[in-house]
């Protein structure tokens, strides 16, 4: 029998692929819906999130693994088995479960991320069995073979080649990653690393289908016209009879060693027609913080780059005109530490270099004084009434929850998140800015070719500015 937890009233937590964004402090937020859930005897864990306005539902079936979950050497297979997941099992042949989701007039797809694979569909709620069904089915009767797998590593090949291999900006995201990341594996790209994936076999991902294929390891989350009641008595029929294997797959990660230099990665290319710069900090992520941190850093990031009233975009775009663009961002939901962002685009001929240090001035300058309590005030009204806002969408509400799960928080984690924002305060956020060290960070420059020797000036300048330099 599966075991019940008492209905939550949530509202969503801010990060990653969960990022909430603005909202208020004054009275306590508003309820969200009541969250319901359960667990199988297999494992399998449920959420329900009711929303009765249109026979609508979203299914979602979450994995706890992702890249950074990939073995050594086999970067990509997350992402690639994510594919092959489509390619049908012996009860249903290829392309059957697309076309039923089509004919019901919903939608579908999947997605990988550093820590967590997801599939959803999206279907009038009546269809809620059948998708159950055909999902339970693939998580344990995939069918692969090499006629199968080759062509589709094929397909994952040219992917990459169409998104990064001929994407400066993507190229230089992912060298600033790996940078970043000197051990961890979250440098390495989700979509695996050319080479590797070229050596991508079904041994492989027959591998990865059963260590983390598996009901232990997967969280079903449905939201829309449906409650938990019904939602557990189909998951017990469908997804109960599939055994479990044991304890959840252990996520074996090694350790980023303590970082002690800032690192600088430039990239030019003759496809680049605006210059960029980026900045990227390891800090802590909400499954690794202490309490209040993730939120002092999701407010600051807000009170840093999330519109035209931010710190970056008023100083360099408004006031002193050497940007066009600028912003911050953090991405919170993840397993281990994390990422925040800054980055800014040039107003024309103004040096990458002077934007970096005019950033770094003004996030040093929060660390040291604090902000503007009225700005304060502002970020976290807006942060919590995005997060309220967003309970309109059954399935932002769903992947909110889902990655929460997977990466190791709760349902009440995310209820609560509306509090825990309204609750930082400015020397929380004064705090949060000294987390962003330099010695713990990577700088991207992106810039168009240079000319060649010899192009663009006559080649006595040319001479004559080697003797200068030298």
């Amino acid at each position: 029998m599966p075991t019940f937890s008492a209905p939550t009233s949530c509202a969503p937590l801010a990060g990653a692929a969960l990022t909430p964004a603005p909202a208020a402090p004054q009275a306590a937020p508003p309820a969200g819906p009541a969250i319901g859930q359960a667990k199988l005897a297999n494992g399998l864990e449920i959420v329900v999130i009711p929303d009765h306005r249109a026979p609508v539902v979203t299914h979602m079936v979450w994995y706890r693994n992702g890249s950074a979950d990939d073995p050594i050497a086999k970067s990509g297979i997350a992402h690639f088995l994510e594919h092959l997941m489509f390619k049908g099992t012996a009860a249903h042949p290829q392309g059957e479960f697309s076309q039923f989701v089509a004919d019901a007039g919903g939608q579908e797809n999947a997605f990988t991320s550093n820590d967590y694979t997801a599939y959803f569909q999206r279907a009038p709620s009546g269809e809620l069995a059948m998708c159950m069904e055909y999902e339970a089915d693939r998580m344990k009767n995939l069918v692969l073979t090499d006629e199968i797998v080759a062509p589709e590593r094929e397909v994952v090949l040219e992917e990459r080649r169409m998104r990064t291999d001929s994407d400066p900006a993507d190229q230089l995201n992912e060298a600033v990653q790996a940078a970043l990341f000197t051990q961890h594996p979250y440098g390495r790209p989700i979509i695996g690393w050319a080479h590797e994936i070229e050596g991508l076999g079904r041994e492989d991902a027959l591998a990865y289908y059963d260590r983390f294929y598996t009901p232990e390891n997967a969280i079903l989350v449905v939201a829309g016209d449906v409650t938990l009641e019904e939602v557990v008595s189909l998951a017990e029929k469908i997804y109960g009879p599939i055994a479990a294997r044991g304890e959840p797959p252990r996520r074996l990660r090694p350790r980023e060693p303590e970082q002690r230099a800032h690192r600088l990665v430039r990239l030019s290319d003759e496809k680049v027609e605006q210059p960029s710069h980026q900045g990227v900090y390891i800090v802590p992520s909400y499954s690794t913080a202490g309490r209040g941190v993730a939120e002092a850093l999701e407010v600051l990031a807000h009170l840093l780059g999330a519109g035209h009233t931010s710190l970056l975009f008023r100083a360099l775009v408004i006031e002193r005109k050497l940007a066009v663009a600028a912003g911050a961002h953090y991405v919170g939901s993840s397993v281990d530490d994390t990422r925040f962002f800054v980055y800014s685009v040039p107003a024309e001929g103004v040096p990458l270099e002077r934007l970096e240090r005019e950033i770094d001035a003004i996030v040093a300058r929060v660390a040291a004084e604090g902000v503007d309590e009225a700005d304060f005030r502002r970020a976290k009204t807006r942060l919590i009434a995005d997060a309220v806002y967003a309970q309109d969408n059954q399935a932002t509400l769903a992947r909110w929850y889902g990655a929460a799960l997977a990466t190791g928080l709760d349902v009440e984690d995310v209820a609560q998140w509306p509090s825990r924002i309204d609750a930082v305060t400015v020397d929380d956020v004064r705090r949060a800015a000294a987390l962003l060290d330099k010695r713990r960070s990577v700088t991207g420059f992106l810039s168009p070719a240079q000319p060649a020797r010899g192009e663009g000036i006559g080649a006595d300048e040319d001479a004559l500015a080697d003797a200068i330099t030298l």
